[in-house]
């Protein structure tokens, strides 16, 4: 790329040339939304269509420009999903220098004078543009990344699905008004459908992050614990099935023993309010646990977000001690705690079902977690300029010059 005006195919269906947190709702128009009321505001809109509310159509080959302006000052991050799924993050990028937005100032890009261009480049079909605006910049390292000499990022999960579930975790530890999005929508090569109201997108509906899913090759009622599809067993899972009483805590077998990156995970259908099970066996561990319910669907959701489901999340890792039960604290709440290779994930009904990890999850336990005068954490573990924090019913942990402290309310 010697011509600094030369283009490049990324996946957008665009051409780009180089020279407290609330939990988020998804939609099939707005991709993810947040259900609280914010005073903050972004709009986003192609050239094409400065009202940003209908559904303009662009020839491959056509040069298109994205606006977008905030009623306050935020971080904006601008995403393209195209009609194949795949994402692109295309602001921040390595020509623009912050992605701070003033209030009132309107941005198109690529801007007067750039040394970059966009041109629509497919596939045919539906595309939206989503912009997120944070009062706080956000840290998009587990979602997109720049490689090398690279001036826009690779994002690393595909369609809108995953990309709301990668960020409602990253919005999650925001204030409940802290974060706002907008969606604009084109289409690629035709019009659309006759029949539908304009700028609007039929979808189906998203189903709950994939469980990495060995196939059965007979009936699941003759699989037995631990046991391979080759016949073989892993003796640590059937020595963990044992030890659980897993005819009372995890159910029937519904999978064999499969691999799953470098170790061993087996599917159970469950027993009442304990939920679906699993069984995980990391490699060169003598012992198998068990995670249950609602902290295995946040285990897994974090995984899917990070790796696509390819490996355990790397923020917790394997499974280190089985899930326990946690009686009622003086806040009068009680929950359940899952205890992995590198953090913890803490689940009530009352507050949800959170990760800490590192020196900010020590200390707490430290105190006696849960027990303690700090009670149940009330969000995931997350940064404040840089250092780790985290929220509890009865106070707070922030990170002070790499030292983490304790805060009552």
């Amino acid at each position: 790329m010697n011509n600094a005006n030369s283009r490049v195919l990324l996946s957008l269906g665009l051409l780009l040339g180089t020279a407290e947190a609330s939990p988020a709702q998804i939609t099939a128009q707005s991709i993810i939304v947040n259900p609280v009321e914010t005073r903050l505001k972004v709009d986003v809109w192609v050239n094409k269509d400065a009202s940003g509310d209908r559904n303009p159509v662009y020839r491959r080959g056509e040069d298109i420009s994205v606006g977008l302006r905030t009623n306050q000052d935020a971080y904006v991050y601008l995403f393209n999903v195209n009609a194949s799924g795949v994402i692109d993050l295309f602001f921040p990028n390595g020509y623009e220098e912050s992605n701070f937005v003033k209030a009132g100032v309107t941005r198109v890009f690529p801007p007067r004078g750039a040394g970059y261009t966009f041109t629509v480049g497919g596939p045919n079909g539906q595309d939206k543009l989503l912009a997120l605006a944070s009062t706080q910049r956000l840290d998009l390292g587990d979602l997109a990344r720049f490689g090398e000499q690279q001036r826009f990022a690779t994002v690393r999960v595909r369609g809108q699905g995953q990309l709301a579930q990668a960020l409602s975790i990253v919005v999650n530890p925001l204030p409940a008004d802290g974060w706002v999005t907008d969606v604009a929508l084109f289409r690629v090569g035709t019009p659309a459908p006759q029949g539908g109201a304009t700028g609007t997108v039929t979808q189906t509906p998203t189903p709950p992050p994939a469980q990495p899913t060995p196939t059965p090759a007979v009936p699941t009622t003759q699989i037995k614990p631990g046991e391979r599809q080759d016949g073989s067993f892993d003796q640590a899972m059937v020595d963990a099935y044992a030890r659980l009483r897993g005819g009372q805590s995890l159910g029937t077998p519904m999978s064999y023993a499969a691999p799953w990156a470098d170790g061993w995970w087996q599917k159970f259908g469950g027993v009442a309010a304990y939920g679906d099970g699993v069984l995980l066996h990391a490699n060169g561990s003598s012992r198998s646990y068990a995670v249950h319910g609602e902290i295995l669907k946040r285990y897994l959701a974090l995984a899917d977000a990070e790796n696509g489901m390819t490996r355990p999340p790397s923020r917790l890792g394997w499974a280190a001690g089985d899930e326990k039960i946690i009686p009622r604290n003086s806040f009068g709440t009680s929950g359940l705690y899952g205890f992995f290779q590198n953090g913890a994930l803490y689940s009530t009904e009352k507050h949800g079902t959170f990760w800490l990890t590192g020196a900010v999850l020590k200390t707490y336990q430290g105190l006696g977690g849960s027990g303690s005068f700090l009670g149940f954490p009330i969000r995931d573990q997350y940064l404040i300029s840089g250092a780790w924090a985290a929220d509890f019913e009865g106070g707070s942990i922030r990170t002070v010059n790499g030292v983490p402290k304790v805060f009552r309310k």
